[in-house]
């Protein structure tokens, strides 16, 4: 017998069916619940609302778990490199060598922009944020290739998702190299996708960036470990667009506006911005921790703790070890990196943190690497959503190839006025 849930409304009783999950996730279905008793669920901020039944990411923030395709994040991240683990997340397995190969050939292929889309760089002033070129430069690239405007294409949609994860690098390298008023450089067919990305950030016409592996490969984490995190807003955003039939370019579009937030893709710029605070007043970092604790000293210690995980955040103790590495083969003096290392220290012995489950996540590490590696505070965000292009994607394609999928349409509860009748112009005050 199914399993139900009684919900009782002025007296009457309606039965709700009870949906679990492969992992023993549980909910109760409402979605014959207005139809039935007039009634809807309100959510605000769908904290407890699952929007959808999807495939890609299981997330157990209580255990800190986090798996694409029910991979553990740390096997890929230890085995993987973030193209094979794009591969995963989108079609469902990890790739063999043929289908590996083949979809590293399809991004070299894709790497390069139009010629005409040089005009449309030329037309942004110099001081554009990177995220408003990277939204309006994956839409406009979509016009040159017209068949990505029409209806979904099974057969042509790994060309397609190609397409998009290669190129966004080049629109973000491109954009970044117009923000310093620096030649635009071409990507180059014989490097990865990582170092391919780098090279077109940091070379000089006359002399190719130097590619050292600690850093290709703490950038290539940086990617594998954001590919995909559930439906946060972002991917929520894309899921939202595609139903309503719109193109793939036009949803990962609007999810770069949505990640663009500070509240989403912006939490790794809010680290070094604190660590900058943090020395311009000449703290190592010890009263700033003191001032955290004090609720009403208005500080807060960005990058520690995360509203899905009440564990330690998994993808933090990877990239943590990365940044250790980075760090020492790098061997740069950096008084911001001396402070997050204070701030690090404190959160995980300090029992006021500890007792909170403040530690630190994600955002804290990848924001110091990326600093170390020389990327610079506009880019933080647009290296998030290269990395989350795949989730998109993968999301995008389940809303594409979902069986009697509607449009979103959330619903509301009205808190406006009640009718009133119209004034003339002339009877206004």
């Amino acid at each position: 017998m199914s399993k139900v849930a009684k919900l009782e409304i002025e007296g009457k009783i309606y039965e709700l069916p009870i949906v679990e999950g492969s992992e023993g996730e549980k909910a109760v279905d409402i979605s014959q619940l207005r139809q039935q008793s007039g009634y809807i669920t309100l959510d605000d901020g769908y904290g407890n609302t699952g929007s959808c039944k999807s495939a890609i990411t299981f997330i157990d923030g209580e255990k800190g778990i986090l798996r694409y395709r029910g991979i553990p994040i740390e096997d890929l991240a230890e085995k993987a490199s973030f193209v094979e683990t794009a591969y995963l997340i989108i079609f469902g397995h990890l790739p063999n060598s043929a289908e590996l190969n083949r979809f590293s050939d399809l991004l070299t292929q894709n790497e390069m922009l139009h010629e005409d889309l040089k005009f449309h760089f030329e037309g942004f002033p110099p001081n554009a944020h990177p995220m408003a070129i990277l939204s309006a430069m994956i839409n406009a690239s979509s016009c040159f290739h017209q068949r990505i405007l029409g209806p979904y294409d099974d057969e042509v949609f790994e060309l397609q998702a190609a397409r998009l994860i290669s190129k966004v690098r080049t629109i973000a390298a491109f954009a970044f190299r117009k923000s310093r008023g620096l030649p635009i450089i071409y990507p180059k067919p014989v490097y990865k996708y990582t170092a391919n990305f780098l090279h077109m950030m940091f070379s000089q016409p006359f002399q190719d960036y130097e590619l050292k592996p600690e850093i290709v490969r703490a950038l290539d984490l940086i990617f594998l470990l954001h590919a995909d995190h559930e439906q946060n807003c972002s991917t929520a955003t894309v899921r939202m667009i595609a139903s309503s039939k719109a193109n793939l370019f036009a949803s990962a579009a609007g999810a770069v506006c949505a990640i663009w937030g500070p509240l989403h893709g912006g939490a790794n710029m809010e680290v070094v911005q604190m660590l900058e605070e943090i020395h311009r007043g000449g703290d190592d970092g010890s009263r700033f921790i003191a001032a955290a604790k004090d609720k009403k000293s208005g500080h807060k210690l960005m990058g520690f703790g995360h509203r899905v995980y009440r564990n330690y955040d998994p993808r933090a103790k990877i990239i943590k070890a990365q940044c250790d590495q980075l760090l020492a083969v790098l061997k740069r003096t950096d008084p911001l990196l001396d402070i997050a290392k204070k701030l690090e220290e404190a959160a995980l012995h300090d029992s006021y943190f500890i007792e909170r489950k403040l530690y630190p996540n994600v955002d804290f590490y990848s924001g110091i690497i990326m600093r170390a590696i020389g990327i610079p505070l506009e880019m933080f965000t647009v290296m998030f959503a290269i990395g989350r292009m795949p989730g998109w994607i993968a999301n995008y394609k389940e809303i594409m190839e979902g069986q009697g999928s509607r449009i979103y349409r959330p619903r509301q509860i009205y808190v406006g006025p009640t009718r009133q009748s119209y004034q003339p112009l002339a009877d206004r005050k």
